[in-house]
C-alpha cells in the first residue's frame, strides 16, 4: 500500500488532535476552541509522520462504525471488570491467582498494538507490562489459563476483533 501524501496525513493528524482537544476540554468557548485548533495545527507539524501512513483514509465509514461500536463495548468491559475487582476486594473468600502471562496479537500496526495494550491496561485486573513484536506480557489478577492461546483468548479476544477492523 502506498503512503498517503504529507498534506493528507497532516490534515488527518490535525483532525484527530482537535477532536481529542474537544473531548478533553468539553467547552464551547470560542477562545478555547481557537487555542485548541492552533495547538492541534502546531503539534501536528511535528507528529504527523509518526501517527499515520494512510491519512484521511483512516476516516473510512467502516472504521468509524467499528470505533463507535468499540467505545461502548470497551466501557462495558471496564464496568464488568470494576465489579469483579470490587467483589474480590470486598469478599475475602473470592480467590485471586495473580500471574504474568504471554498473549499474542494478530494486529499488524503499531497503533493497533498500542490500542490493545492500553485497552488491556485500562481494564481493572490486567496490566500490560511489555509489547514486543506480536507478543504482550500481561500481569493478570486472576489467571484463568496459563497457556498463551488461552490467555490470548481470555484477555485479547474481547478487544482484538474490533481493533482489527479499526486499525487493520
Amino acid at each position: 500500500m502506498e503512503k498517503a501524501g504529507k498534506l493528507n496525513r497532516y490534515i488527518f493528524t490535525v483532525i484527530v488532535l482537535y477532536v481529542a482537544w474537544l473531548l478533553l476540554t468539553a467547552t464551547t468557548r470560542i477562545d478555547e476552541l481557537v487555542v485548541g485548533l492552533i495547538v492541534s495545527l502546531l503539534v501536528a507539524i511535528g507528529s504527523f509522520d509518526y501517527l499515520t501512513e494512510h491519512g484521511l483514509r483512516n476516516l473510512s465509514p467502516k472504521r468509524l462504525f467499528y470505533l463507535l461500536i468499540y467505545i461502548p463495548y470497551y466501557l462495558w468491559q471496564v464496568i464488568l471488570a470494576n465489579f469483579d475487582m470490587a467483589y474480590r476486594v470486598l469478599a475475602p473468600s473470592m480467590p485471586i491467582k495473580p500471574g504474568i502471562v504471554t498473549v499474542c496479537t494478530n494486529l499488524k500496526t503499531d497503533v493497533g498494538k498500542l490500542s490493545l495494550a492500553n485497552s488491556i491496561t485500562l481494564t481493572p485486573g490486567t496490566l500490560t507490562m511489555d509489547v514486543k513484536d506480536d507478543t504482550l506480557l500481561v500481569h493478570w489478577i486472576y489467571v484463568k489459563d496459563e497457556t498463551t492461546e488461552g490467555a490470548t483468548r481470555e484477555i485479547c479476544g474481547r478487544f482484538e476483533k474490533f481493533l482489527k477492523e479499526i486499525f487493520g
